[in-house]
């Protein structure tokens, strides 16, 4: 015959990031996520990427270019940027507080400033990794911001609603941004720009009124996720980043970078086998 009993257990803690800790070696790498960027203080209200990779350890941004990321002593040349796989040509925009990509849309960051692996090959470096996250699979959702620093919007929802009994979604996530300084400098900064700031010489007729802090770029993303109830997933991505950096009478520095592709992950039915892998291509001019 059996009797009834009880036993009392202890707590049981399960952490996906303790068991990666113990079976992953991770030299010289950080984590982070969007969250954690936009709870810096940012210059303008406006939390970035290119902010926050400046507080990291053995990291030093200097020079008016934009981006000029000096990581473990090794050149700006010697790092390498992904986005989905993709290697972004050109992340951060001219003045350096801004990158082209929106905080809000970040899932995660990997930032690699020691030893990395050969899926990483072209740098010798530093490598960041920056994974984007799908649009809400259940209702239709967005953002509209306004510094004096720069516009954004943000809309997601489902293209088809998530599924209960399959777990299944398509789900759509769309960003863009466009700095408003060229405009807002001659009001609110008209002190940082003097006449003499940009050497227009005696026989120009601008002023620093008329010129503002040159700094024009905008960026557009957008984002289709095909996502399985077992774990396999197809995103479908394209984008274009502009940046406009003109001084009258001196030099112009303007480039656009546009591309897209897909990422996939498959899970085969009975396996333990996972297969990923990234199409695509960009155009930096």
């Amino acid at each position: 015959n059996l009797k009834s009993g009880g036993v009392s257990l202890a707590t049981v803690d399960v952490s996906a990031r303790r068991e990666q800790a113990r079976s992953d070696v991770a030299v010289s790498k950080v984590t982070f996520s969007g969250a954690q960027i936009m709870s810096l203080p940012a210059t303008g209200g406006e939390p970035d990427i290119a902010q926050y990779l400046t507080v990291l350890p053995g990291v030093v941004s200097t020079g008016d270019q934009g981006g000029q990321l000096y990581i473990r002593g090794g050149s700006p040349v010697q790092n390498k940027l992904l986005s989905a796989g993709l290697t972004i040509y050109h992340p951060f925009h001219s003045i350096g507080l801004f990158s082209v990509f929106e905080t809000e849309a970040i899932r995660s960051a990997d930032v690699y400033t020691g030893g990395f692996n050969a899926e990483y090959g072209g740098r010798i470096s530093a490598i960041v990794d920056i994974k984007t996250r799908e649009g809400d699979k259940k209702n239709f959702s967005g953002l509209v911001s306004a510094s004096p620093f720069q516009a954004k919007v943000l809309l997601e929802g489902p293209i088809k609603r998530l599924n209960p009994a399959t777990g299944s979604s398509i789900r759509f996530l769309v960003t863009g941004k466009k700095s408003l300084l060229p405009e807002t400098s001659k009001t609110l900064y008209d002190y940082a720009v003097q006449d003499n700031f940009f050497n227009l010489g005696d026989t120009s007729t601008l002023t620093s009124s008329d010129i503002g802090l040159p700094d024009n770029d905008q960026d557009l993303y957008v984002k289709i996720s095909l996502v399985g109830g077992n774990g396999s997933k197809l995103n479908i991505f394209g984008f274009n980043f502009t940046d406009d950096f003109e001084v009258p009478n001196l030099a112009r520095l303007n480039w656009t970078n546009t591309g897209g592709g897909t990422s996939f992950n498959i899970v085969p039915p009975s396996s333990n086998v996972v297969i990923d892998g990234v199409i695509s291509a960009s155009v930096y001019n």
